[in-house]
């Protein structure tokens, strides 16, 4: 049976969406620079659509299957949202096991966004380079959560 969504979030995926799909503009010299700049903006909308998807009582398998939808149909490839300890709560990423940590200095790829979980950071734009989970290159940027401290990511493959 599907779930019917609230306009509120049917409006947030939409504009997930559309700016995704109107990602570009900008010279070619800071291409680099816009790419970041709609990271930024895709996750932003994640960190309101998952405030709103909570706030609407959806379950976080509910969640995750609209995550892995974008996912499937738009250039991002994957998100990663944190609860306020660094560890997955929501993912695209089916049986996903991870954990973001707490040291923003630790010496593992994704240990700068544990800043967003800190309050030392908004936003954390990480330049593409090999993941630690597995050597694929990916560019991730995130966002803190709008509705608590969380890290909210979006990942782009090959974002080199």
């Amino acid at each position: 049976m599907l779930k019917v969504l609230p306009p509120v979030i049917v409006g947030l995926l939409l504009t997930l969406l559309l700016s995704v799909a109107c990602a570009g503009g900008g010279e070619p010299d800071d291409s680099d620079a816009v790419i970041g700049e709609h990271m930024v903006a895709e996750a932003t909308l994640a960190a309101h659509y998952i405030a709103a998807a909570v706030q609407a009582g959806m379950t976080p398998d509910e969640i995750n299957a609209t995550l892995q939808q974008i996912a499937r149909e738009t250039v991002i490839s994957e998100f990663w949202i944190s609860d306020e300890t660094g560890n997955i709560e929501f993912s695209s990423v089916p049986g996903s096991d991870f954990s973001f940590g707490t040291d923003p200095n630790a010496d593992q790829q994704a240990a700068p966004f544990a800043a967003l979980l800190l309050g030392q950071e908004s936003v954390v734009v990480q330049e593409a380079q090999p993941r630690d989970l597995d050597g694929a290159v990916f560019r991730y940027v995130a966002v803190v959560g709008v509705d608590g401290p969380r890290i909210v990511q979006v990942g782009l493959k090959g974002a080199e």
